[in-house]
């Protein structure tokens, strides 16, 4: 395609400092209660207690909310501080190993090796607390023992839950690339349409205005049928436009063909047409065939310097084949953007366009059925 499709998309580690805020999951800070009932229930806590544990949870509130950062290094910074900030709270509340059943949360945003080794390494260390722990038996054992469990159920949850928003954001991605990429495609649709579609009609009336000029002093009347005509043509080539932005415009082969001849006698060519298939081609092979015709013409009008043209049609062998030869100047010149839109469309079809020159030039559309 002539046109390259350039598609930018965000990704959560591309995220903007004003976006990933909004992904903080505050209603989980609800678990951080469990950190209160310690000091709320043993009467041998003072006011030490609940200074430190106030002191704990405003210092784990940062961290929460970094665990959300796009990140990696951030994310991680608050994964080592959390195990270091619930492992230190814990000594003298055991209600704060809930900040490990966070870091289990944290480590599930990584791969699933990583998060069983955490896993692992968090359970571990959540024992070594409950020995060394100075609260007394049974109230350590209540503190720690459900922390112990959760870290493993969050843990695992919060991996799945991982992996379905990536699935999301993957879908996501992929949705506004496909959006990109028909968008790009239907402006490039528009661009070769108006070309195929307006290119013959513009010639034809740039040839017109020429004639005008030409018969503006000898025949007063001739020139009123001409500004007849080239009004017509311009409301035609507005009809064309219209038609090809909302893409809704059909194409007639038999209206190519019978517009080709008027087209080359504006202009002084003798138009022979030969047409000897008999089937219907199809809309879309049609169209096709319809739209080459139309270039082959315009480029004979506007290039050849021809005096005759022969346009033929055929279908033989399961093969429509579409030839136009002029006796014009000839020649090896660059394709324009015409014969490329084209070659583009003849060749989604599975079909071939051979350009021949020498004395004259010879267009071969080749499309199988």
């Amino acid at each position: 395609m002539s046109t390259a499709a350039h598609v930018t998309l965000t990704s959560p580690a591309a995220e903007s400092s004003r976006g990933w805020l909004g992904r903080v999951q505050w209603v989980y800070l609800i678990y951080l209660g469990n950190v209160v009932w310690q000091p709320a229930f043993d009467p041998t806590d003072g006011v030490a207690i609940w200074a430190l544990t106030l002191t704990t949870v405003v210092a784990f509130l940062p961290l929460y909310v970094l665990s959300y950062h796009p990140r990696p290094r951030l994310r991680s910074g608050a994964l080592f501080a959390t195990v270091g900030l619930g492992t230190l709270a814990t000594l003298f509340n055991v209600g704060a190993s809930v900040l490990l059943v966070y870091a289990a949360a944290m480590a599930a945003q990584r791969d699933r090796r990583f998060l069983l080794r955490w896993l692992i390494g968090l359970s571990l260390l959540i024992a070594c607390l409950a020995v060394v722990s100075p609260v007394p038996f049974p109230y350590r054992l209540w503190g720690v023992a459900p922390s112990l469990v959760f870290v493993w159920i969050v843990g695992f949850a919060a991996r799945e839950q991982a992996e379905r928003d990536r699935e999301a954001e993957r879908l996501r991605i992929d949705s506004a690339r496909a959006e990109q990429l028909a968008a790009a495609a239907e402006r490039e649709r528009i661009s070769r349409d108006l070309h195929d579609l307006l290119g013959q009609t513009l010639t034809g009336l740039v040839v017109r205005a020429q004639l005008v000029q030409s018969l503006a002093q000898a025949d007063p009347g001739a020139v009123v049928a001409e500004l007849q005509q080239i009004e017509a043509s311009a409301r035609a080539a507005l009809a064309q436009v219209r038609a090809a932005v909302s893409g809704l415009r059909e194409v007639s082969l038999d209206d190519e063909l019978s517009s080709a001849g008027h087209t080359l006698a504006a202009v002084g060519v003798e138009a022979v047409v030969d047409v000897s298939a008999a089937s219907d081609p199809g809309p879309l092979l049609e169209r096709c065939l319809a739209l080459a015709l139309r270039e082959a013409v315009t480029n004979v009008v506007r290039h050849a310097g021809a005096s005759r043209c022969t346009i033929s049609l055929r279908h033989e062998d399961d093969l429509w084949r579409l030839e136009v030869t002029d006796d014009g100047v000839g020649g090896a010149a660059a394709e324009g953007n015409g014969l490329r839109g084209m070659r583009e469309r003849i060749a989604a079809l599975g079909g071939v366009v051979e350009r021949r020159s020498g004395l004259g030039t010879t267009l071969v559309v080749s499309v199988p059925t």
